[in-house]
């Protein structure tokens, strides 16, 4: 029984019971490594836990240890070991980001600053930079603070700017550096960060999952303008309501207990018939009826709190899919065999 309960922790409840297992010093100084999203998640997963027995926890400390005792460096160069060992203890999403921190560690502490900054404090620090500056600082910054910072920004000056994050392959760590600097000089920082894989499409599509309906259309449709192709490679990697479809019942049971029925109640309101069925089959019989009620009762919405409750109900979606707890469907969902 302990060890089904060990298998049904998440792995970000996992990162924190080790965390509570090492102490408070020491987690302390790998919370030091994580970006204000993964400190946020991990807290939120300790204050969560409840009655993690000490089988369970020796459960979780086993699994860590035999994932890095299996490693060794024979053969293989430092960074690979490096790169093989937090992967296999921490799962690829999570190791990635520390990884770059760990190997390309430069200090970048300017850049850093910013993901502990309000939306509009970061826009009124970049609001005079060049857009492509701009368009690197918004592929560095989680997707919904992006968001947030996009929106507060010229309107002009959005389709543009997201044009260039679209077109970003990367940027070398020594650009960033010098990037870093540039931001230094403006503001102080405490965390040492580094990254050079950023923008692309899917940034893009990322940020504009997180931007009220009628600013990305806005934006999509003077991209469109300038280029078709971007414009349609954008739509495809964005992940929309009605891409809801696309989950499974189980992914669809997990959604729903993270959401309120008022949030839900809303949402369906501008949903297709398939959907709201879908969601429904997914309910008890009478938790079902009690929202049909609900929806029923409610009469006529304005479309703009319709689609701020799907925003929100998205939102939760891609952190339950960042937590590896569902996974997404739609057209830019990768395939998995």
């Amino acid at each position: 029984m302990v060890e089904e309960k060990n298998l049904a922790l998440s792995g970000v409840q996992r990162a924190a019971v080790l965390l509570m297992a090492m102490g408070s010093e020491n987690a302390a100084e790998v919370l030091k490594h994580l970006n204000p999203k993964e400190v946020q998640s991990l807290g939120a997963a300790m204050a969560n836990l409840e009655n993690v027995n000490k089988k369970t926890m020796a459960g979780v400390m086993d699994s860590f240890i035999s994932a890095v005792s299996d490693q060794t460096s024979v053969g293989i160069g430092q960074e690979d070991y490096i790169r093989d060992m937090m992967v296999n203890a921490l799962g690829e999403d999570k190791a990635n980001n520390m990884i770059d921190r760990i190997l390309l560690g430069s200090g970048n502490k300017g850049l850093e600053s910013l993901k502990w900054m309000d939306a509009r404090s970061v826009a009124e620090v970049i609001r005079l930079e060049h857009p492509q500056i701009i368009a690197i600082v918004l592929s560095y910054l989680e997707p919904d603070q992006s968001a947030e910072v996009l929106k507060i920004l010229p309107e002009r000056a959005r389709p543009d700017i997201l044009m260039r994050v679209a077109s970003l392959e990367g940027i070398p760590p020594k650009a960033l550096q010098e990037l870093d600097k540039i931001m230094e000089k403006q503001f102080s920082g405490s965390q040492s960060v580094s990254q050079n894989t950023m923008g692309g499409l899917k940034t893009a599509a990322n940020i504009l999952n997180f931007m009220d309906s009628s600013i990305e259309t806005a934006i999509m449709d003077s991209v469109s303008e300038y280029d078709q192709d971007m414009q349609n490679g954008i739509s495809e990697l964005m992940f929309v309501f009605d891409n809801l479809n696309d989950v499974d019942d189980r992914g669809i049971q997990s959604l729903l207990r993270e959401i309120s029925t008022d949030t839900l109640t809303l949402a369906l309101k501008g949903a297709e018939e398939g959907l709201k069925e879908k969601i429904l089959k997914n309910m008890s019989k009478r938790a079902a009826e009690m929202l049909r009620e609900d929806m029923e009762a409610r009469g006529p919405v304005r479309l703009s709190e319709v689609e701020a409750a799907q925003k929100e109900i998205i939102t939760t979606a891609r952190r339950l899919a960042d937590d590896g707890e569902i996974m997404l469907g739609g057209s830019g969902a990768e395939e998995y065999v």
